[in-house]
């Protein structure tokens, strides 16, 4: 393959990619307000709607002694509610939606391949992990909505975002090698690394605090909300003040970069949008534990974590990418400067 049908099969794959990825956080935003409404069970088959592919619009539709039947069948408390149906149906079309997307992703991977085998390779992993993905949703409905089954559910869907921003990276490779990093700060990797740890450790206190949410959603109803704060364990508070810790350190990131690259540097654009990010889950997190946990912020909370999840692969990536290609660069340089001293062919 010619280095001009290269460029444009890399840059037809980049653009997928990122309308793909755009796709799946629109899901993770979706199936994120249908747990935090308790939607989760308004369809409480798989993979069809009481019974129906295109599920009822109105009780009457159902048989007499549907509540029997589902009782049977381990839902005793299934009760027809139309706005919870088909708010739980349509996060079904998005999902099959994404499926199709990232089909298409990995479609456009197969003509980068010549470039990047890892490209490809990734893409079609993507498309397995989805296919698990749909396994693993019927199990979670399957379970009636256990809390563990779903926090699982939700970590597949990051692993899924983060093999696609690996496909991605690997595709943006050639940008990012031409941009120098001979400059960065020698704290900056470091600094990365920790701050990716302070991440993981938030998220996986996230996740336990979710959990309990939905146990106090269970036990004491949706009309007791406003006292779930109450009852919150002690993590639930480390979570909450964490959150100023991850902030001040994902600014000092920043300050690094800028003062060390400039504000023009693709990495410096990406850490300061990632500080947008970090300031949405904080202030939504905010309104979550002083609010009395409003359902319709919830989403706003998990979506911005799962950017920020994101946005900080992203940013790994991006660096490592910039990093070995400016030292491949020194090398072929120090290579043809040497052989040119020595009157060598190069």
């Amino acid at each position: 393959m010619n280095t001009q049908t290269d460029n444009t099969a890399l840059t037809r794959y980049r653009r997928m990619a990122w309308i793909t990825l755009a796709a799946v956080y629109f899901l993770i935003l979706v199936g994120a307000t249908v747990r935090a409404s308790g939607a989760g069970m308004g369809c409480p088959d798989w993979p069809t709607c009481f019974g129906s592919w295109v599920p009822p619009t109105s009780e009457a539709q159902l048989p007499a002694n549907y509540q029997e039947i589902y009782a049977e069948l381990g839902y005793s408390d299934t009760r027809f509610n139309v706005v919870k149906t088909w708010t739980e149906y349509a996060n079904r079309l998005v999902g099959v939606s994404i499926g199709f997307l990232i089909f298409l992703t990995a479609i456009y991977s197969w003509s980068c391949r010549t470039h990047d085998t890892r490209i490809f390779k990734a893409s079609v992993a993507a498309f397995l992990m989805v296919g698990f993905q749909g396994w693993l949703g019927s199990k979670v409905v399957g379970s009636n909505l256990q809390p563990g089954m779903i926090t699982v559910h939700m970590l597949m869907a990051l692993a899924i975002v983060g093999t696609l921003l690996y496909a991605l990276a690997q595709a943006r490779r050639g940008i990012m090698a031409s941009q120098s990093v001979e400059n960065i700060d020698p704290r900056f990797e470091k600094w990365l690394y920790v701050i990716l740890g302070f991440t993981i450790l938030q998220v996986a206190m996230g996740t336990q605090v979710r959990e309990m949410t939905d146990l106090l959603r269970e036990s004491q109803g949706e009309d007791l909300r406003s006292s779930w704060i109450d009852a919150m364990p002690w993590f639930f508070y480390v979570h909450r003040s964490f959150s100023a810790v991850v902030l001040f350190a994902n600014l000092w990131l920043a300050r690094l970069l800028v003062m060390s690259l400039g504000w023009q540097h693709t990495l410096s654009k990406l850490t300061l949008t990632m500080i947008c990010v970090i300031g949405a889950a904080v202030l939504s997190g905010a309104t979550l534990g002083h609010l009395g946990m409003p359902a319709l912020v919830q989403p706003t909370h998990l979506l911005a974590a799962s950017l920020l999840f994101g946005l900080q692969f992203l940013i790994w990536m991006s660096y490592r990418h910039s990093r070995d290609g400016n030292t491949s660069n020194s090398f072929s340089k120090s290579e043809s400067e040497l052989s040119a001293g020595h009157n060598v062919p190069v």
